[in-house]
């Protein structure tokens, strides 16, 4: 019995000491063709096949998904050209529209911008040398057939004459360098655009008894409301709840967001709605009226929807669906833009390495805006009572709630203020409130500290807003 023992054991001994020595045998193969340092299937080594099908598909969603961002209307002519009549408006009653017309001095006011890069090198020296008519509406048509003005597509018949327009995702969500003049430049797409006056825009279209109709008002309350929009601000519930102002008589607007930064974000908007993808849904089929296709049931609600539910925009279906196939494309580019880092002088680097530590220390803002996205990763809402403010705008949406925002890239939008409705003017304003509201006893120079902080975040640095030129 112990002979028998014996041997076994010896056997065992063989087998692992044969399995050890194979063992090295194949470690010494796998380093001898490894670079030096690094194994097969670590990053730095040859890819595998389908690596190249992951990045060949990645390459093409990212171009798919900004030629959607910049240009695609979603069919939005249906509704700003063939119902408003924009175009019309634009081209004035010497082009065949009517009422004055918009040259660029007036499109450049309310806050349209012009792509530099789609002009002729010797347009732009006229613009600069003064040699340009900006009150002409022919203007405007020119820059329209050059595809130069941001986030509006002009169409046009054969004969040159611009029949209809719609307009895009850049509207909005997209600013210039002003490298040119102002207002004219090179795109910055994913800025939120806060010169854009959607209110005094859309209180130029002919058409827009439609949209008194829609809201059961007649169109002198409709031109008052959209006077209250003023700059950089929008409402994207009112044509699904009939609400156009607060309680204090203030306008119901909120500011237009950035749409960079978005990589590890969940949910969307000020009082999230949705994530991003279900925002430019909710975007396209209901606030540019693109034919696509939009489902939300939350919508369906008589008494806080009742305009969503007259309409039907819970539940659109349009076919053609202009909107849905370009989604996923849409989506992947938007999550790929990072939020730009502020050029050097524009925060105390010394202050803000002390705003960083209270920031993630005895601030406590890090509890909510956790680094490095500067939210709670998963469920990020909270209630009105948590952050101290009153709940009006988060009554609106279907959760009744506020979102932790990203705070990267705050520095490209501080003209409107902060919060959803830019109730705060300032960023000391913001951090005064929280300090009040939680009682933190900050000191005045711990205040400015937290400002520099929070000034400085971004994901890419850069010297000049210009390095982001055609990104």
């Amino acid at each position: 019995m112990f002979q028998r023992l014996h041997t076994f054991r010896l056997y065992v001994v063989i087998i692992l000491l044969g399995g050890l020595g194979l063992a090295l045998l194949v470690s010494g193969a796998l380093r001898a063709t490894a670079a030096p340092g690094k194994l097969p299937g670590k990053p730095g080594s040859d890819k595998a096949p389908f690596d190249e099908v992951v990045n060949d598909y990645s390459e093409d969603l990212l171009v798919e998904g900004r030629d959607v961002f910049r240009y695609d209307t979603f069919g939005s002519e249906g509704f700003y050209g063939d119902v408003l009549r924009l175009h019309d408006a634009i081209q004035g009653e010497a082009l065949g529209g009517e009422g004055p017309g918009v040259g660029p001095a007036t499109a450049l006011a309310v806050g349209l911008k012009v792509d530099a890069n789609a002009l002729p090198d010797d347009l732009v020296e006229a613009i600069q040398s003064g040699d340009v008519d900006l009150a002409d509406p022919a203007t405007t048509v020119a820059l329209l057939q050059l595809d130069a003005i941001v986030g509006v597509d002009g169409v046009f018949d054969d004969q040159g004459q611009l029949t209809s327009m719609g307009i895009t995702c850049a509207l909005c969500h997209s600013d210039v360098d002003d490298r040119v003049a102002p207002g004219i430049g090179s795109r910055l797409n994913g800025w939120a655009n806060q010169d854009l006056n959607v209110g005094a825009i859309l209180s130029l279209a002919p058409g827009r008894q439609a949209i008194a109709d829609r809201l059961h008002v007649d169109v002198p309350t409709l031109d008052a409301v959209l006077a209250t929009w003023g700059p950089g601000k929008f409402d994207a519930e009112v044509l699904h709840d009939g609400i156009a102002l607060r309680p204090d008589g203030g306008s119901a607007a909120t500011i237009i967001p950035p749409a960079f930064g978005l990589a590890g974000v969940n949910l969307h908007t000020w009082t999230g709605f949705g994530s991003v993808p279900y925002w430019n849904a909710y975007v396209a089929n209901t606030q540019m009226r693109g034919q696509g296709t939009f489902y939300d049931p939350r919508l369906n609600d008589p008494e806080q929807f009742p305009l969503a539910v007259e309409s039907g925009d819970w539940n659109k279906r349009s076919d053609p669906d202009l909107v849905t196939p370009k989604l996923a494309a849409l989506h992947y580019y938007q999550v790929s833009i990072p939020a730009p880092a502020p050029p050097p002088g524009l925060f105390d680097p010394a202050a803000a390495a002390r705003g960083e530590e209270l920031f993630n220390g005895r601030a406590s803002c890090a509890s909510c805006h956790v680094p490095p996205l500067f939210l709670e990763p998963g469920y990020s809402m909270h209630t009105a009572e948590e952050i101290g403010i009153d709940d009006f705008q988060a009554n609106r949406s279907p959760d009744g709630m506020y979102r932790t925002a990203p705070l990267k890239g705050l520095w490209t939008h501080m003209a409107r203020g902060f919060y959803h409705d830019g109730r705060f003017a300032t960023l000391l304003e913001v951090v005064n409130h929280y300090d009040s509201h939680f009682g933190l006893g900050l000191s005045e120079p711990e205040k400015q500290d937290l400002v520099h902080y929070l000034k400085s975040l971004g994901d890419v640095p850069l010297d000049d807003p210009g390095e982001y030129a055609g990104q």
